[in-house]
């Protein structure tokens, strides 16, 4: 199955792209993208452990399963002032 990830902030920058093409097996969940994104951009590992993820307007625990085409948003922890 194909994902695609959107990226924000500081994950995009250490990636390079706002948006990354992920395949993984058919029945992935969130915790298998999250580690997928770990190998493939390893100094992004440090920051997924603070990051949400959401799609179709909903945040997503790491079980949660994901569907082929879904557009998954990687949501760096903010801070304001």
């Amino acid at each position: 199955m194909i994902v695609h990830v959107r990226l924000f902030a500081r994950s995009k920058d250490i990636v390079g792209a706002d948006v990354v093409r992920v395949e993984l097996a058919d029945g992935a969940c969130v915790r298998d993208l999250l580690e997928h994104l770990a190998v493939r951009y390893p100094d992004l590992r440090p920051l997924l452990k603070h990051c949400r993820l959401a799609a179709e307007n909903e945040f997503l625990d790491d079980a949660a399963p994901l569907k082929d085409g879904t557009e998954v948003a990687l949501l760096p922890p903010v801070s304001g002032g």
